[in-house]
């Protein structure tokens, strides 16, 4: 196949280049503006050529958890972007890689993973088709260099049509193998801005279940398109025998069998069922050729489809022409192998059945019972700060996930651990402003949080991560972690100091009480109006861990209108009433709601005692 016929390549002279240099071009051509990842033979000269390009910002990621995480807010802001690495590179990056899957994307996401059969510099071969498969996303495979640059273009299409991240999988011989490649006409594109989604992008449990639900119905259409996609195509032989086979294992047995019949599969995941079947229909004797795992062998034989497969193909290491041709060369004789009934699946049920109906006239009726931060926490005064800015707030995962709830609904994303600096970076690189802002946990940020504050330092991307410091692990029980030294016995260990750390980086540090909330409020703007990288440390321990002396707030009923300030706070320990708010017991007298409200309706008492006075 000489390109894929979906677009057209001109009159422009053919250019000789690597598959990897055909992908960095070609996705220029698609109009990607961002392409990061993490060197590994054989990905690397893909960021390194697309660095030398314009058009397009190219970075190094201190690894690929990073990378995708970054390209992720990448595309949120609306910019096509690429993300590459080895296979072994995308175990690192599982977490966003999966959760990307279900949150879906606005601009294109192309992640590029290039394996390395038969472990040319390589701890392992494993097959990353697997992978695609596992996510529930599109696979595609060039075959040579002409397909790696058309097929970047088709990713991108494909990634922004299905609202899905898109997985090219490359090999060592593809990624370094050169060929002839007619450059195509540039890809005109349409702005994508971004657009607020909390029920789309911050991956609550709730929110998650839905988007799992989207993604199996994409799956299914994603079929669909995969039967019609002109990257999967029938190639007419001359003999009663055919290869169904994709990447580059096609260009071997293409070789090896001049005049079999090809079923050439450049889209591979989901397998197009029809396509298969149409293609047993031409010939008597179906062999599939991949290099590693039996990958489409196993889901066609699950067809009730005969093959000649992994007892003729060898599963490890790179093939070549020879080797196809000497394992499958007695097939071409043998007798034709006996087709039972085929099964072809139809779409996946995708609810269960209603459950019996439960009598529940005797049954109470309960109040819905939403998750909410503690009464008092002391970071609750950082969403309420946050959501003024009116910024892009990418969150991430524990306690500080419920600021993207209602009402205080001052969250944009929330990905996986660690996922918030990063996509921050990306964001605000992708727009080349301060248009983001990232919020982190002092677990999380200990957890996976510090090697994306370092890529952002590294970059020099522009930005304020406000790491909420509460002394503990909150949201799974008051466990210790390296900031506090505390280990499961309870015995102390070394602390390690968020402050000195971050200053450590180069990167400039502010710290402040989330119970000053003017100071916090003035310290916010000041850090999203000022130059370069930031990082702001709210410290407070959890409520729970270490509670403060008890305090209470007293409501002045005349001064009170019922604006709603200090219910936009979202304190569980406070209620509406027709013409004033209620104070309920479960107060522990914070005083942020006397703090925001602007009429003196809450009067905070027990200061002058705390205070010592």
């Amino acid at each position: 196949m000489t390109g894929w016929v979906g677009y057209t390549h001109g009159a422009m002279q053919p250019q000789l280049m690597s598959g990897n240099e055909a992908i960095a071009h070609g996705a220029v051509r698609a109009g990607a503006g961002f392409a990061c990842g993490y060197p590994g033979t054989p990905s690397t000269e893909i960021v390194e050529t697309a660095a030398k390009l314009s058009g397009i910002h190219a970075q190094w990621c201190v690894n690929e958890k990073v990378a995708v995480e970054t390209g992720v807010g990448a595309a949120l802001a609306g910019v096509r972007t690429l993300v590459t690495m080895k296979h072994v590179g995308l175990n690192v990056a599982m977490d966003p890689f999966m959760a990307v899957s279900l949150a879906g994307v606005n601009a294109g996401l192309v992640i590029l993973s290039a394996d390395d059969p038969g472990m040319h510099s390589s701890q392992n071969e494993q097959d990353n088709r697997n992978l695609a498969r596992f996510a529930k996303i599109p696979l595609l495979e060039p075959s040579d260099s002409q397909e790696a640059y058309d097929f970047i273009a088709a990713a991108f299409e494909l990634s922004e049509e299905f609202d899905t991240p898109v997985l090219l999988r490359t090999t060592t011989r593809v990624s370094h193998g050169r060929g002839l490649v007619v450059p195509g006409e540039p890809v005109e594109l349409q702005p994508r801005p971004y657009t607020r989604d909390i029920s789309k992008y911050v991956m609550v449990p709730a929110n998650a279940s839905k988007r799992n639900h989207r993604a199996l119905q994409r799956l299914e259409e994603l079929r669909a398109r995969a039967e019609v996609s002109p990257l999967n195509v029938i190639e007419p032989g001359t003999i009663d025998f055919g290869i169904i086979t994709s990447g580059v294992a096609y260009e071997y047995a293409k070789e090896a069998f001049p005049d079999a019949w090809f079923l050439k599969l450049g889209f591979s995941n989901p397998l197009p069922y029809q396509k298969v079947l149409e293609f047993y229909g031409k010939v008597s004797r179906v062999a599939v050729v991949e290099e590693l795992d039996p990958f489409l062998e196993e889901q066609i034989r699950a067809l009730g489809l005969p093959v000649y497969g992994k007892e003729y193909i060898p599963a490890e290491g790179e093939l070549d022409q020879d080797a196809v041709r000497r394992a499958l060369e007695p097939c071409l004789t043998a007798e034709p192998p006996a087709r039972g009934p085929v099964t072809i699946p139809g779409p996946q049920q995708l609810a269960p059945a209603p459950a019996p109906a439960l009598d529940v006239k005797d049954l109470p009726i309960l109040p819905v019972r939403p998750p909410v931060l503690c009464p008092g926490c002391p970071h609750r005064a950082v969403f309420s700060t946050l959501r003024k800015r009116r910024m892009v707030t990418m969150g991430d995962i524990g306690c500080y996930t419920l600021g993207a709830l209602a009402p205080l609904l001052a969250l944009d994303t929330s990905l996986c651990m660690g996922a918030s600096i990063g996509m921050m970076a990306g964001f605000n690189k992708a727009l080349g402003k301060k248009a983001a802002v990232g919020v982190i946990g002092d677990s999380t940020f200990f957890h996976s949080g510090i090697t994306a504050l370092l890529d952002a330092r590294y970059n020099e991307a522009e930005g304020v991560v406000v790491i909420l410091d509460n002394r503990t692990t909150a949201m799974t029980g008051q466990q210790g972690h390296p900031g506090t030294g505390v280990h499961p016995d309870n015995t102390d260990g070394p602390a390690i100091d968020i402050v000195r750390l971050c200053l450590g980086l180069g990167v400039r540090v502010q710290t402040t009480d989330p119970a000053d909330y003017k100071s916090l409020e003035k310290l916010v703007r000041e850090e999203v109006k000022a130059p370069g990288l930031s990082v702001i440390v709210v410290q407070s321990p959890c409520i729970l861990y270490l509670p403060p002396e008890k305090r209470t707030v007293e409501v002045v009923d005349d001064n009170c209108n019922l604006c709603g300030l200090c219910l936009a706070i979202g304190c569980p320990a406070i209620a509406p009433l027709d013409d004033t708010v209620s104070i309920l017991d479960n107060c522990i007298g914070c005083g942020l709601c006397a703090d925001v409200c602007n009429r003196d309706a809450l009067i905070m008492h027990g200061l002058n005692e705390m205070a010592g006075v």
